[in-house]
């Protein structure tokens, strides 16, 4: 029985494998975008190393996820720039940061454009990765040799990396006020460039994406709950990648609740996962993943942009054609919608019956699943049923 999403998502990338990725002999000369990836298999010693294009084309799009819904590629275009990439890895210790391999993984990291590289391997690379938190990306294999031209460094991430007092929490907040794409700060997170000097090391992708969006969204609802509370009901929505989002607001201090659907993907039925928090916030880590942090951090950068507070909940549904592409897809999905002009509502009940006319999924069938939603709705009927009695 699949009673997680986890277990869901598992079954419907297995499917996935089939698909063809470009064949790589022992060498590859070309370029990285830059990009590099840290594993967690066997942490603290983990599988380290860059991601190449087997050309001398310009790569950076292939990890500019930021560029990819605002360019309108498609779900294959992403697939395919992404299964182009082959990774190279070495076994490394998170802590043995003074090594020329890595110091070479944390220039990748802060460089404002690709860079031509040269890689051998022991054996042929081979394969391909899906994750619903990473980026996919094409075959693997170990690194034998390595080597990058010359690098040009990103001036806000450079002087983050040789600030060896600076807190890494901090780093990562002046990096995303200065405008530097989530992509290129969680990256340099990733190999150990920010934080004080003691405590640099290398962070697995999938918990440094958590950790850089949860580090801004926690600084963001610091200054989010100081402000007015929102006077009106709002549903900000967006469409892309075989998604679709609906973002409704409430008058109300925060509180917060992201509910996912997936609609039959791959014939493996349709299932509903969630997740919330009230307005004291969630201690423990979400039982939906890197979903819901990424999806909160892009809705407070829109209630921080208005200086207003507000309840949030997400309903999102995806289709039967979905194929995850990691928590890049709700981020940069949710930030367009919260760019849209939103359709304002005077009650919940006015909301729901908007969402509830764009989803195929009811309302209630997303309420069933739901804790905040379900708290809310029953909050107002009592409300109305003492103010009629």
């Amino acid at each position: 029985m699949i009673d997680s999403k986890y277990q869901y998502l598992k079954t419907i990338t297995k499917q996935l494998y089939n698909m063809r990725t470009k064949d790589i002999g022992k060498e590859v000369d070309g370029t990285t975008p830059p990009s590099v990836f840290i594993g967690s298999y066997n942490y603290p010693k983990v599988f380290a190393g860059p991601l190449l294009a087997p050309s001398f084309d310009d790569s950076a799009i292939m990890d500019r996820p930021e560029e990819w819904i605002a360019s309108n590629a498609s779900q294959q275009d992403i697939i395919g720039y992404r299964l182009n990439l082959v990774r190279g890895k070495q076994t490394i210790g998170i802590k043995d940061l003074e090594n020329n391999y890595i110091e070479k993984l944390q220039e990748i990291s802060m460089a404002s454009k690709s860079i031509a590289s040269e890689a051998e391997f022991n054996k042929k690379p081979v394969g391909m990765t899906f994750s619903a938190e990473n980026a996919p990306h094409g075959p693997s294999a170990e690194l034998k040799k390595f080597d990058i031209d010359n690098v040009r460094w990103d001036h806000q991430l450079e002087k983050t990396y040789y600030d060896t007092d600076l807190r890494a929490a901090d780093a990562v907040e002046i990096l995303h006020d200065k405008n530097v794409p989530f992509s290129q700060i969680q990256k340099a997170f990733s190999v150990g460039t920010m934080g004080e000097k003691k405590n640099r090391k290398l962070v697995p992708t999938r918990w440094s994406i958590t950790a850089v969006d949860s580090t801004i969204a926690d600084r963001l609802l610091g200054n989010v709950r100081h402000y007015d509370i929102l006077d009106i009901f709002r549903v900000y929505e967006f469409e892309s990648l075989n998604n679709y989002y609906a973002i409704l607001e409430m008058p109300t201090q925060w509180q917060y609740e992201w509910m996912e659907a997936f609609l039959d993907v791959k014939g493996k039925g349709s299932m509903i996962f969630t997740d919330c928090e009230h307005n004291k916030g969630k201690k423990e880590y979400s039982r939906v993943g890197g979903c819901y942090y990424t999806a909160k951090m892009a809705i407070l950068e829109q209630l921080e942009a208005d200086k207003l507070q507000a309840g949030c909940i997400v309903f999102r549904e995806a289709n039967e054609d979905y194929i995850p592409l990691g928590v890049f897809n709700v981020r940069e999905n949710i930030r367009h919608a919260m760019k849209e002009k939103p359709r304002e509502f005077e009650t919940m009940r006015q909301s729901l019956d908007y969402i509830e006319g764009k989803l195929k999924l009811s309302v209630d069938d997303f309420r069933r699943a739901s804790q905040l939603l379900d708290e809310v709705l029953k909050e107002r009927q009592t409300t109305l049923d003492a103010y009629f009695s």
